[in-house]
């Protein structure tokens, strides 16, 4: 059992700290939202009043944030986590998916200070959250990572070293940039069949033992009907929102341009999320891209 501190209980930190909770872990947490601390007290959890207070005295530190700047603010700035634990040296862990620059910054601050620190975003949405079944994309030290990795497998099932420092933020903005061009590829597919005239239940029986296949048809499908348990049956709800799909996709635009990567498909599936959040739709599970371009009338 491990001490643990946890900050950020959002959509994806609540899940996966209780996941901790239930591995037998000692769980403090912090949010700014009081509601999720109740539930995480509710879970067996303890909380703190403040960033600081969930991290001192803890042999591991997680955070879960919204983006780079959020990082940089509560490791290294107001709040300053790393000043905070500097002392006591637990293990870091921030699982955020945020730009590699900012992640190494964090990192080479907290070697600085004499801790180790992993960078560790996840892929499998809400879902994988609860369900424990996350896969988790570690940049880091080889040493830091066998620390975290016992730690990591109370949240998730699959676990990979993806290299130093700043390298598991790379592969989670290579993922994404890939699976935003392949759903909007895949809701390209079944509106064009809608078109032609064939039945969407045969369409993805078919293509999902054909060249076509890929999780965003045989399990996560855009289309309504074939995958009963996808978003596209629930009115589109999250999931993994279209408003994060956004986010990804620009780091990932971002690290392309300082890189001079062509990266052509992945600015045209940019256009296409930013056009779902304009109209409304941030909130919705990012395959509702299908539902747009449904309503869309070829130029």
């Amino acid at each position: 059992m491990a001490r643990i501190g946890f900050i950020g209980l959002g959509n994806m930190g609540l899940p996966m700290a209780i996941n901790l909770v239930k591995a037998g872990h000692a769980v403090t947490g912090f949010d700014l939202v009081p509601a999720l601390l109740d539930k995480l007290a509710e879970a067996g959890g303890k909380v703190a009043a403040t960033a600081g207070d969930a991290a001192r005295g803890a042999e591991v530190v997680i955070t879960m944030l919204p983006a780079g700047e959020h990082v940089r603010q509560v490791w290294m700035h107001q709040g300053g986590l790393i000043d905070v634990v500097k002392d006591s040296k637990p293990l870091l862990i921030d699982c955020s998916t945020i730009d590699v620059d900012s992640a190494r910054a964090v990192t080479a601050e907290a070697e600085a200070a004499g801790l180790s620190m992993l960078d560790a975003p996840v892929s499998g949405g809400t879902v994988g959250a609860q369900n424990g079944t996350l896969t988790f994309m570690v940049g880091g030290s080889e040493a830091a990572f066998a620390a975290g990795k016992s730690i990591l497998e109370g949240m998730g099932k699959n676990i990979f070293h993806a290299g130093g420092p700043g390298a598991g933020q790379a592969v989670k903005i290579c993922n994404n940039m890939m699976l935003a061009i392949n759903m909007v590829g895949v809701a390209e597919g079944f509106i064009l069949a809608q078109k032609l005239g064939l039945d969407w239940e045969k369409l993805h029986a078919i293509c999902a033992t054909a060249t076509s296949n890929s999780w965003a048809l045989s399990s996560y499908c855009p289309a309504p009907g074939p995958v009963p348990a996808a978003p596209s049956n629930r009115d589109y709800a999250p999931g993994f929102m279209a408003q994060l799909m956004l986010k990804d996709v620009k780091l990932s635009q971002a690290a392309a341009e300082a890189t001079g990567s062509p990266t052509p498909l992945a600015a045209m599936a940019q256009s296409f999320y930013q056009a779902v959040c304009d109209q409304g739709d941030g909130t919705k599970d990012f395959s509702v891209v299908f539902k747009w371009l449904a309503e869309q009338k070829r130029g």
